[in-house]
């Protein structure tokens, strides 16, 4: 049987987040982060269910304090006991593929994640897909471990297969220094059902651990479409590398042979932590869940055009923005912490 991974856009059980904990590198950021986990339990429970991965039984029921004092509906939050290093979910979380030929039966990948090319332990991260398998996941689907390394964030798929990456990432000698390109090409054309390839060779953030991954840059939406961002600002020292980014979008084509349409997102003012490190603030890190499109904002004078742009690329979506500034501060955003779950995921959920 032939499956593919579903672009974001699809229909979706729930949303998975990794909750942060007093052991990991949130500690003394909890009071300000937490918040922000609660508003995006809040904002997502509206249109369906939350996964929530908590570290121990302690910290769940800490989790469901906080959530119920914040008025949200607890019926729409699961709960799964796992061990984590740390709370990225895009890059630990499943990617989930769906059957060509019929639309009832999916395939969960469980790929290997290696803390960005062994920068941060992951040794428990790399367990709680298994666990949510064994859990929460209909046990109807099928479900493949890879000896790919591979996250999340680092990749972005379409309707029609097309997969883009970086290749400052997906071709780093920190994630498979034995594989070529093609045999990465190949490899993810039989677990993932990529039927053809874009590679962006430009473009970074400043405070970015993962090595350019794709979702802090550009973007597929539906109908061909690409968001991405661009740097206005001569002395900025990303302005280079994005306006090369850029010209590489517009010679992208199709597999049709057409131009990709391109949608712009604003600039954010660089932000630095209190050590002098410019955080990595992108509009390009938001979520698509159903009916709705959450955009992380930053108290940024450029906030509304990101959330204006965005809704020009998802105009079947209400677009929401969420305060991800908390976020930053540990260099990565609100598609960062999250990774979707679509239709059907969900034991006891219809197909």
């Amino acid at each position: 049987m032939n499956f593919r991974l579903l672009p974001e856009w699809a229909e979706q059980d729930a949303v998975m987040l990794t909750w942060p904990h007093q052991e990991t590198d949130w500690a003394a950021n909890l009071a300000v982060v937490e918040p922000v986990y609660i508003e995006l339990c809040k904002a997502i429970s509206k249109q369906q269910a939350v996964l929530v991965v908590a570290h121990n039984e302690r910290l769940q029921n800490h989790i469901t304090h906080l959530l119920k004092m914040a008025g949200v509906d607890l019926t729409f939050i699961h709960f799964v006991i796992a061990p984590c290093n740390d709370t990225w979910a895009r890059d630990h979380g499943p990617l989930t593929c769906a059957a060509l030929e019929t639309s009832n039966e999916l395939k969960i990948m469980d790929f290997i994640f290696n803390g960005w090319g062994n920068k941060f332990a992951s040794v428990l991260d790399n367990q709680i897909n298994q666990a949510i398998v064994t859990e929460i996941a209909d046990p109807a689907h099928h479900y493949q471990k890879s000896d790919l390394v591979l996250e999340g964030g680092g990749i972005e798929m379409n309707e029609h297969g097309v997969l883009l990456t970086t290749s400052e990432c997906l071709l780093n000698p920190n994630r498979n220094p034995s594989l070529s390109k093609g045999d990465i090409e190949q490899t993810l054309t039989e677990q993932l059902g990529v039927t053809s390839f874009l590679w962006l060779d430009h473009g970074y953030l400043a405070g970015d651990d993962t090595d350019s991954h794709i979702d802090t840059l550009v973007r597929f939406a539906p109908d061909n479409t690409l968001l991405y961002v661009q740097c206005d600002d001569r002395q900025d020292e990303h302005f280079d590398a994005l306006q090369r980014m850029q010209s590489q979008l517009r010679e992208f084509k199709t597999p049709q042979g057409n131009n990709y349409k391109l949608i712009a997102l604003p600039w954010p003012q660089a932000v630095f932590n209190d050590e002098g490190d410019r955080l990595p603030a992108t509009y390009a890190n938001y979520l698509i869940i159903n009916n709705t499109v959450l955009v992380p904002t930053y108290d940024d004078k450029h906030d509304q055009l990101a959330l204006s742009q965005i809704a020009k690329a998802y105009p079947h979506h209400q677009v929401v923005g969420i305060n991800c500034l908390p976020i930053i501060h540990q260099f990565g955003s609100l598609h960062c912490i999250t990774m979707q779950l679509p239709r059907g995921f969900l034991a006891g959920t219809s197909k």
